[in-house]
């Protein structure tokens, strides 16, 4: 039992009447003694009773759950959000862009040739093959992250400020091409060590030695993808039926563990999933694209504490979900790309040139016209609309159990978005035998006619019922970035930030800096004498923190300047006086362009009394 300001006490488990177990009944040492007797007049009258009140029984509709600032204002949908890395964003924290497990470049060090043609004929029955080729090899950090600091548990949703949406089955079908239909992932119970070591001799052929090591190297039930590739990428068709057997199952285990089930080790891949390729007839006959989806919710969920630092799962299907749904912010289309291959290899992975806080704010301003609700219009005619799309239950991987609710992202299957139910909580792990057997019966588990409402009057309108963002804004919290922490605040906004948003403060201005030089450079050099001196005073004023500049002449509101389009610059009167020497201040308009946006090959003129510096090789020379 937890105190209130005391340390947490050993209590002995308890029988279900509520007495102590005799295995475990003990006297209690002297320091416990005495713990309890400093305690006793501390402890507050609290309920001991377990079964009286048991959790799960309580009624949650009644219970109100306080809202935080910037967000949800009515807490009773996002119970979980006051540990949320958007609630600490608001509040001052900041937190780097994640690390991401990307394996895209470790699939290629072991490829399928014409000598392993029979590892490739399973390969291909399992329906798997698809994931050899469409895995991305980049991954762009303040992308995902941005989007991870969306993610809500509960809901298993991205939060965004028109609305929810999520990957949905459809997704996962178009993307990938691998089967989201047939028998559900689900193990008993976590594999230990000694068990795994016993399935590596039994299903790879190695010997106990071989096996017990590289699980005591991993220090876990897991195996390194450089151990499967050392000891079975070598054999060929010329090897006996049992050795190709073994390396067939080598390689699924290999690609499963780089793309689906890629964990935060970033190096092994878990022994439990070898079970799966058993009876290697039978592996395509799972449901691997539901199993990819939960794994990847989960890995979502976990990346929205706080104190995680890295990002897991198959990141080829969330990146391709971004680049299909927001083509014209992130995207990069490949123009030799056919229907008939998976959506993800419609896309030239590259990683987006602004920081995480300027990715954080173009997601805040997104409008409802920014989203493409219905990307896959032309490849049905490859790839129909997979029907278990509408299910609306539990998916499953394994241990992992998650909440699949096609019911908040109609939008996203063109029907007009009504406010939908709470979310429910999905079963523990254990109750593996009702999970599958309500997942075989899925077809009994679609959202009806009434559920799914009315179809948008207009292809991919993104329509929803009058009172739906109303109820949105009570329950979710829209904006991420704090106004305070935008770029191109006042300094007014600047000087009020707490002490402990230091950094954070820093690292924005110097990329709103940057953001300005960028687009600048981007226009060339045929530019006026007065743009490129604004964006130097642009620039000059949110370095120094100088207030020189009036509001009438401020960069605009960032809730008012265009997406895409170069900064508005309103310029000052000339004379800008400088309070710190080492930083030149910047030259009246009458003078030649500064560097470094002067030509050296130009000779100043003659009528031009100003002295311009040119800089070469981090030497300066005056002229």
């Amino acid at each position: 039992m937890l105190l209130h300001g005391a340390s947490m006490m050993y209590m002995p488990p308890r029988t279900r009447g509520g007495g102590i177990s005799s295995a475990s009944r003990r006297r209690p040492t002297g320091s416990e003694r005495r713990r309890r007797v400093q305690m006793r007049d501390v402890e507050p009258a609290v309920d001991r009773d377990p079964v009286e009140h048991p959790q799960h029984d309580r009624d949650e509709t009644e219970e109100v759950v306080e809202g935080v600032p910037g967000g949800p204002i009515d807490g009773s949908i996002l119970r979980s959000f006051h540990n949320h890395i958007a609630a600490k964003i608001w509040l001052g924290e900041e937190r780097a862009p994640l690390k991401l497990v990307n394996h895209g470049a470790k699939l290629q060090l072991w490829e399928l040739d014409m000598e392993r043609s029979r590892i490739y004929e399973t390969v291909q029955r399992s329906g798997l093959a698809p994931l050899t080729s469409c895995s991305h090899r980049v991954a762009s950090r303040p992308m995902l992250s941005a989007f991870c600091e969306r993610w809500q548990p509960e809901t298993t949703t991205f939060h965004l400020p028109f609305g929810e949406m999520t990957i949905t089955l459809d997704d996962v079908a178009s993307i990938l091409h691998i089967p989201v239909t047939g028998s559900m992932i689900s193990f008993s119970q976590p594999l230990r060590v000694d068990a795994a070591n016993a399935l590596l001799v039994e299903l790879l052929g190695t010997t106990d030695v071989e096996a017990s090591r590289e699980t005591e190297q991993c220090r876990s039930p897991s195996v390194r993808l450089l151990w499967l590739r050392e000891h079975f990428s070598t054999i060929t068709d010329a090897s006996s039926d049992d050795d190709i057997e073994c390396a067939t199952r080598a390689f699924l285990l290999h690609l499963v563990g780089c793309t689906l089930f890629a964990d935060k080790s970033a190096t092994s891949v878990a022994v439990v999933y070898l079970e799966l390729f058993r009876d290697l007839s039978k592996v395509g006959s799972y449901a691997w694209g539901a199993a990819c989806l939960a794994y990847l919710y989960r890995q979502l969920t976990t990346a929205t504490r706080f104190e995680v630092r890295q990002l897991g799962g198959y990141l080829t299907l969330l990146q391709t979900w971004i680049y299909e749904h927001f083509p014209d912010m992130f995207s990069s289309p490949d123009l030799s790309y056919t229907e008939s291959r998976p959506r993800a290899l419609r896309w030239r992975p590259h990683v987006i040139p602004d920081t995480l806080q300027l990715v954080r704010e173009r997601l805040d301003r997104l409008q409802i016209s920014d989203v493409c609700w219905e990307p896959y219009v032309d490849h049905r005619a490859e790839h129909p609309f997979p029907e278990i799309a509408w299910y609306s239950g539990c998916i499953k991987c394994g241990q992992v159990v998650e909440p699949y609710h096609p019911e908040r992202v109609l939008r996203q299957f063109g029907y007009i978005q009504t406010i939908p139910p709470r979310p429910f909580t999905p079963p523990r792990p254990d109750r593996s035998i009702l999970l599958e057997q309500y997942w075989e019966r899925w077809t009994d588990h679609v959202l009806t006619d009434q559920s799914r409402g009315r179809r948008c009057q207009y292809s991919g309108s993104g329509e929803s019922v009058a009172e739906y963002m109303a109820w949105y804004d009570r329950i979710s919290h829209r904006i991420v970035q704090p106004p305070q922490m935008r770029s191109g605040f006042t300094t007014d906004a600047r000087s009020s930030l707490p002490s402990h948003a230091a950094s954070t403060r820093d690292t924005v201005l110097r990329a709103t800096t940057l953001s300005f030089m960028r687009h600048v450079i981007s226009e060339g050099r045929e530019q006026s004498h007065d743009h490129l001196w604004g964006a130097l005073n642009e620039a000059y004023s949110i370095l120094s923190g100088s207030d020189e500049t009036s509001a009438s002449h401020s960069t605009p509101s960032p809730d008012t300047r265009p997406f895409f389009s170069p900064p508005t610059f309103v310029y000052p009167p000339p004379a800008l006086v400088d309070p710190q020497p080492p930083i030149v201040p910047p030259p009246p308009v009458t003078v030649a362009p500064p560097a470094p946006f002067a030509d050296p090959s130009v000779p100043a003129s003659d009528s031009t009394q100003s002295t311009t510096v040119y800089v070469r090789s981090k030497r300066t020379k005056k002229t």
